[in-house]
């Protein structure tokens, strides 16, 4: 296991715009984070203006490809019902591409019906999403995976692949990492065992984050794969103040009660994250609601960062 790689993750979705993002992700870059993340949503969540409206995740992603030069970029997670699997593929590689080797690409099933409902996309019940998704998982990782001057051919019963040149191909080889996250206990374990570089448990206690771990690791040594073979990681919504009026206005700009997520000093915070690296987390994504704050990173970097 390596150090605890702390990275930014934010929410546009609940109202920002590309310039925002951009200054967010400069800031995480020049202080030291791993990375920066997004959300792959298109509607707002709650009770939120969600103004100007939402942008696109891998739009963003490309974009900020040219403007930074060290993060890591990514999802998550992008929806598997948002894209066909090879136009996806073919925008993971060129990001990749474009940031020199520095994408990552998480995937799940989607969730959330009123974004599809009101953009006009397709969301069938949740069995038949992840019966898709599966073979959109096969899809990608096979086009992203195939060797050069190699083809690709898939054939399901909801996409079928024939005789692809699996082109562009992604700088990093065999591909960008996959990212697969959520604590569903049958399917989600198996495919992250199968397909998954990093499985992701999002917005949970410490102790169904490690159940969730153990459920993966069991899928892992069940496919005949090692369990450091994959990374495990954890996200929280943080919100760090060295006073109590810091952090009560922090928290109130975030519009979130200050019983959910990561809510303290920088020594309380590095504590909380210390506990996710004691049940085997090697990332940590911060998710960070007021992208307005740049203090907020500036606060996390200095304080949080040396100690984890």
């Amino acid at each position: 296991m390596g150090p605890m790689q702390l990275r930014i993750f934010t929410e546009p979705q609940q109202g920002a715009t590309y310039d925002t993002l951009l200054r967010v992700a400069k800031a995480a870059e020049d202080l030291g984070f791993d990375a920066f993340f997004r959300s792959d949503h298109y509607l707002k969540m709650g009770d939120v203006s969600g103004l100007p409206g939402p942008t696109d995740a891998w739009t963003t992603l490309a974009a900020l490809a040219r403007e930074t030069s060290r993060i890591r970029l990514g999802t998550l997670v992008s929806p598997a019902t948002f894209r066909l699997p090879g136009p996806l593929a073919i925008t993971v590689a060129q990001v990749d591409q474009m940031s020199g080797g520095r994408a990552e690409l998480g995937l799940g099933a989607g969730w959330y019906e009123a974004e599809h409902t009101a953009y006009g996309i397709p969301f069938p019940a949740v069995g038949e999403r992840f019966d898709q998704f599966e073979e959109q998982l096969e899809i990608i990782t096979g086009l992203l995976d195939v060797p050069d001057g190699g083809t690709f051919s898939f054939k399901g019963t909801y996409f079928t692949v024939a005789d692809s040149p699996a082109l562009p191909k992604p700088v990093q080889r065999p591909r960008p990492p996959l990212i697969i996250g959520g604590t569903g206990a049958k399917r989600t374990p198996r495919l992250a065992a199968k397909f998954a570089d990093e499985y992701n448990v999002p917005f949970a206690s410490v102790d169904d984050t490690a159940a969730a771990f153990g459920r993966v690791r069991e899928a892992c040594a069940a496919a005949g794969r090692h369990e450091t073979s994959m990374i495990y990681s954890a996200a929280h919504m943080v919100c760090c103040g060295r006073s109590k009026a810091e952090l009560d206005r922090r928290v109130a700009a975030t519009g979130s009660s200050a019983g959910e997520g990561l809510v303290g000093t920088p020594g309380e915070i590095a504590e909380m994250i210390g506990k996710f690296a004691e049940i085997g987390a090697e990332h940590f994504y911060l998710q960070v609601l007021d992208l307005t704050d740049l203090d907020h990173l500036e606060l996390l970097a200095a304080e949080v960062l040396p100690r984890v």
